[in-house]
């Protein structure tokens, strides 16, 4: 399906991210693997995409940093002249409340989840001109539900997510398809932190769904995989929720407890 593409997804050494590489190099998509922190992590998620065929690249880049934004761009150019598919999904925060928010953690969770998805698309439709790509970033229900502790995180993937509208408008001409998906809490690491930071108990919501379980990595990285291929040319500036019904329902009908 993804045959002969490129592909770069931020944020790729685990989790969502991870799990969003492999599916694409499943695809036939050859990727690009960009991590911050952790080389051995992306290293392995670079063999594990080699495994099935493609062609795998790591590049150690912090998005919040405009500078080394195109640094990873400039490496992309020079080593696959051309980018076919882009994937936002590099994110960072820890769970405050409004109140004790400071400075330097609201710019710092901006700067990574917002500005950066600005940047990166940006330098993603030079190499993307002329052929036309797809672009999809990954967002989460708390920017739209007020959820405990998640202020900063929460206004900066609804500032992703008003961006996505714009972009897909304006690089529509370019034949750029711009997406978003949305997911509820994902059991890996980063999704466990904040359930941790927000003091949700085994009880929660966020520990089951309507469906019955959890959304999985590969539940978002199925429907990045299907926006990334041309079934999904006519889905534009769309937010796409992946979270098993929970935003449909009230959360004390989701708890393991049920209605009660």
């Amino acid at each position: 399906m993804l045959k002969g593409k490129v592909a770069l997804v931020t944020g790729s050494s685990r989790g969502i991210g991870r799990a969003i590489a492999l599916k694409l190099a499943e695809q036939g998509a050859d990727v690009i693997i960009n991590f911050f922190r952790r080389r051995q992590a992306a290293e392995q998620t670079a063999k594990d995409v080699e495994s099935l065929g493609v062609t795998a690249k790591v590049i150690k880049a912090n998005v919040g940093d405009p500078e080394k934004i195109d640094e990873m761009f400039d490496i992309i150019g020079s080593s696959f002249g051309r980018l076919d598919i882009f994937i936002n999904n590099a994110a960072s925060g820890l769970p405050r409340s409004a109140l004790d928010l400071d400075t330097k953690g609201w710019e710092w969770t901006m700067d990574i989840n917002a500005r950066a998805f600005l940047l990166c698309t940006q330098r993603a439709v030079r190499l993307m001109e002329g052929r036309g790509g797809k672009i999809v970033t990954i967002s989460s229900l708390g920017s739209s539900l007020v959820l405990p502790g998640y202020v900063a995180i929460g206004v900066s993937k609804a500032a992703l997510e008003a961006l996505t509208r714009y972009l897909a408008i304006e690089l529509a001409p370019k034949g750029i398809c711009v997406n978003t998906v949305a997911a509820s809490l994902v059991p890996t690491e980063t999704g466990m932190l904040y359930a941790r930071g927000g003091q949700q108990g085994e009880g929660s919501s966020w520990q089951t769904t309507p469906a019955g379980r959890l959304v999985s990595a590969e539940d978002i990285a199925n429907v990045v995989a299907f926006l990334c291929s041309e079934e999904a040319f006519m889905i534009r500036g769309q937010i796409i929720i992946i979270d098993g019904g929970t935003s449909l329902a009230p959360f004390s009908l989701v708890s393991k407890g049920g209605g009660h």
